[in-house]
């Protein structure tokens, strides 16, 4: 089957009556949870990126907090991945360079301050070393003031 291109889909939702339109989002919302979550950060959230981060720093408190329960590192492992998979999610939504990295950077203080034994696993120094290759990789994306202020943040938590 046949996939349209983006202008091709772009070109057919113009043509759209604006009634019909909404039942094709509400049908995509509906289709996929990611979609549904999407479609809730655009309406509501979108307007305001900086409510949005804070939120998403609360969310990786909380995760963070419920780690520190766990005794096992295994399932240490499996919760930062899946907090890490989250983390990635949110930053696809804002489409922000400067906002992924103030993310990710984040993470990375929270893993340190956390008390976690990261080192003893190799598996969570790999982790650890592929978000700072990432938060590298966002920061030399911006601008040279940007880049100095998230630099030093970065400085911080090597």
């Amino acid at each position: 089957m046949k996939v349209s291109s983006i202008s091709e889909l772009k070109k057919e939702l113009h043509e759209l009556p604006q009634k019909q339109l909404v039942e094709l989002c509400l049908s995509l919302a509906k289709y996929k949870k990611d979609n549904k979550e999407f479609l809730d950060y655009l309406l509501f959230q979108a307007h305001d990126k900086s409510a949005f981060i804070t939120a998403v720093k609360a969310e990786i408190d909380e995760h963070f907090t419920e780690l520190k329960t766990q005794a096992n590192l295994y399932y240490v492992k499996k919760s930062l991945r899946k907090l890490l998979r989250i983390i990635t999610k949110y930053c696809k939504y804002l489409g922000d360079k400067a906002a992924a990295a103030e993310l990710h950077i984040y993470f990375c203080q929270k893993l340190k301050a956390s008390g976690i034994p990261y080192h003893k696993s190799q598996l969570l120094i790999n982790m650890y070393e592929q978000q700072l290759k990432k938060i590298n990789t966002l920061i030399n994306g911006l601008h040279e003031d940007l880049q100095q202020d998230y630099l030093n943040d970065l400085e911080k938590i090597i």
